[in-house]
């Protein structure tokens, strides 16, 4: 058997692929784009968690735009007062840092409150479920306890527990990919400090709420007329806190009749204290 032409074809693209080796690596040293020192440095303080939280695709987007100028160096949530502080350190400014938020479920539809108006036997998530007649539960609105929120939180911040999602604010970053993710809307991010929350998302009149939920906001506006502080409003049938105006005094969720607004958050916490300072 004669190898030549074989030999000849291997020796051949044995010297294409020398040559077009030696051209790339000749290309790639003399066409580089030096890496900016200043973005580097900036990413290093970022957290990496690529949430979108700050309005750019990722950390590396964040990154380049603040080196630039054109990003405020404060709108990383995730990283909060100390990654600010050292945006800050590396540009030689005061940065402000930004609002401390955390993920709330608007929902209190748990499995005792409410009930399913048919079985589901279809994809387990909450986009899939949701596609089918707003759900398999009787109000429209409410939670699904399918898990999409809890499977997009990045610090193990969100469990299912009585059919419904919680969030646990001591582990919770505020990077909002939760509230990206829940087909129904109804994951908001609230200040850190909030006292009282609207654990409700229901639209429908007062009557059809309630036989859907017996934890629902029925739009009595009892909540309205309790506040001094006009911090609380009913509009769509529903209650809205302006945590602006609020100040936690708790009149609203005493008025509430049906439980629909209450006092929240880290009442095993020391006042005081970041509950994500105690996150290890």
């Amino acid at each position: 058997m004669d190898f030549m032409p074989i030999l000849t074809a291997f020796l051949i693209v044995s010297g294409v692929a020398l040559v077009l080796g030696v051209l790339l690596a000749l290309v790639s040293h003399f066409f580089a784009v030096e890496e900016d020192q200043k973005v580097k440095e900036i990413r290093a303080c970022l957290p990496g968690v690529n949430c979108g939280a700050c309005g750019y695709k990722g950390c590396d987007d964040y990154a380049a735009a603040v080196a630039e100028g054109t990003a405020k160096p404060n709108l990383c949530v995730p990283g909060a007062e100390a990654t600010a502080n050292e945006l800050g350190a590396i540009l030689g400014i005061e940065v402000e840092a930004p609002e401390d938020v955390v993920a709330y479920v608007h929902c209190n539809g748990h499995c005792g409150a409410t009930s399913k108006k048919a079985a589901y036997d279809g994809i387990s998530t909450c986009k899939a479920a949701a596609m089918l007649f707003a759900g398999p539960d009787a109000c429209r609105f409410g939670c699904m306890g399918l898990g999409d929120c809890a499977a997009a939180c990045p610090s193990g911040a969100i469990c299912l527990k009585d059919g419904i999602a919680h969030v646990d604010t001591s582990l919770c970053i505020g990077c909002g990919l939760c509230r990206d993710t829940c087909p129904k809307h109804i994951i908001s991010m609230i200040p850190q400090e909030a006292k009282v929350v609207v654990a409700c998302s229901n639209e429908d009149k007062g009557a059809q709420a309630r036989s859907a939920c017996t934890n629902a906001c029925i739009a009595c506006k009892k909540c309205e007329r309790a506040c001094e502080f006009g911090a609380i409003s009913v509009q769509n049938n529903l209650a809205g806190i302006d945590y602006n105006k609020c100040t936690g005094c708790g009149a609203c969720a005493g008025a509430c009749p049906t439980g629909a607004i209450h006092k929240v958050l880290l009442t095993d916490i020391p006042e005081g204290v970041n509950p994500r300072d105690l996150v290890k």
